[in-house]
């Protein structure tokens, strides 16, 4: 049995930089513009129990959104802590503001892609004893309604987490051919109906533009068969997906973030994931699995050639989930997995 198995048995630009001191913790209960409840974010409590953080240590919050896990790193790594975040999002810069004069630690931000902050921070020379991600969209970019990532009311198709960025969710529907836009929905999606929703979008627009959600979600139920409308959520949710991760390319920053995250680790210190579909999920896994692989010589040899020595050690023998309580009071933690392992000495050969 895990620790955590315990614990829960008994209960694309050049980064722009933002550095300062921390203040002592203050009390204020909402974001920097005062106006909105915090968000509460997914298996807090389990990553706090696997990251470990201890006083005087260095983390990187690499999806600081609205800092909901880093508060409570912050207040374990103490005055003598770190804490570096990273967000694209300038909403994610506002919050930064007021995160740093309630926590007592040292804070700095990048805004960024958190591919391109590790690179940087790399290049600087930093170490660091714990990096963590927690992917796919914030509840700030969900309930901001003219960024058009909800397909629940009717916005501009947008989705960029960057709206500095050029593209956007309406180039790609209004200019991919229809091939290209099936792929898309298949790979990224996992859409059933990749090609017919593909092909309804193209016969859309050659009679008016697509800018809006509601156009695009009206395209994909007419282009589904009425049963499957009905099963599976929302009909659009695997599409909106699919352009989300395409506009933001969550899929190719994560390839590149997780090898960056763990080089800067020092020896005994801890990466973690939380991620929310299956194309997020099988590549955290994958990455900590082969980080965690130790001799690869076939079977049938009597002793190891290849000298191959496990770089990891996983905290978790499988993701941990949220619990039902957590699941009833957060619904949008439902599908939210948690992998993390911890980085060995490697003797030299």
């Amino acid at each position: 049995m895990t620790l955590l198995e315990m614990t829960r048995a008994k209960r694309g630009r050049a980064p722009r930089r933002l550095s300062g001191p921390a203040a002592r913790r203050g009390g204020a209960g909402t974001g920097a513009s005062g106006a909105q409840a915090r968000h509460v974010p997914a298996l807090a409590q389990e990553l706090i129990e696997l990251l470990d953080p201890r006083p005087g240590e260095c983390a990187i919050d690499c999806t600081f959104g609205d800092g909901g896990h880093a508060r409570l790193v912050a207040r374990r790594l103490g005055p003598a802590g770190t804490l570096v975040a990273i967000d694209r999002d300038p909403l994610a810069e506002e919050r930064f503001a007021q995160f740093q004069r309630e926590v007592p630690c040292s804070v700095r931000f990048i805004r960024s892609g958190y591919a391109e902050a590790l690179e940087l921070l790399a290049r600087e020379g930093l170490q660091a004893d714990m990096a963590y991600f927690d992917l796919g969209m914030s509840w700030m970019q969900v309930d901001a309604r003219e960024r058009g990532f909800s397909y629940s009311y009717d916005a501009p198709l947008d989705m960029r987490m960057d709206p500095d960025q050029e593209l956007s969710a309406v180039e790609i529907v209004n200019s991919w051919d229809e091939r290209r836009l099936a792929r898309l929905l298949r790979e990224y999606g996992e859409e059933r109906y990749a090609t017919q929703i593909a092909r309804g979008i193209v016969r859309t627009r050659r009679r008016e533009e697509l800018r809006c959600t509601q156009q695009l979600v009206d395209v994909i139920k007419a282009a589904m068969p009425v049963p499957a409308q009905f099963a599976g959520g929302h009909p659009a949710r695997r599409t909106f997906q699919a352009l989300r991760l395409a506009v933001n390319d969550e899929l190719g920053q994560l390839d590149a973030a997780l090898p960056a995250a763990w080089d800067l680790l020092r020896e005994g210190g801890r990466l973690a994931a939380i991620s929310f579909h299956s194309l997020e999920d099988r590549r955290v896994k994958r990455f900590l699995a082969d980080r965690a692989r130790g001799c690869v010589c076939p079977p049938e040899l009597p002793i190891c050639v290849c000298g191959r020595q496990p770089e990891a050690e996983l905290l978790s023998r499988r993701a941990v989930a949220p619990t039902p309580g957590e699941v009833a009071s957060n619904p949008r933690s439902k599908s939210a997995h948690l992998r993390a392992a911890r980085k060995l000495e490697v003797e030299p050969r």
